[in-house]
């Protein structure tokens, strides 16, 4: 097993330090972007809007938008 001493790979290991902590920041976003278009989709669905007019408005099937208000 080789050591990480050279100045090459510490700076690689400090690339994938922060290429990590960017990609748990933009998971947990991505998160919160989701619970926040259920409930949208939910708050419209409450107004007697359907999901088939829903999705013909976004551009997406009926059964997309079933699959967002899942997860």
């Amino acid at each position: 097993m080789t050591k990480l001493d050279s100045p090459a790979q510490r700076e690689t290991l400090d690339r994938i330090r922060v290429t990590r902590a960017e990609a748990i920041k933009h998971t947990m976003l991505a998160r919160q972007f989701s619970a926040e278009r259920r409930e949208l989709l939910r708050e419209l669905i409450s107004q007697g809007v359907s999901q088939a007019e829903i999705g013909r408005e976004l551009g997406v099937s009926r059964q997309a938008i079933q699959k967002m208000l899942a997860c």
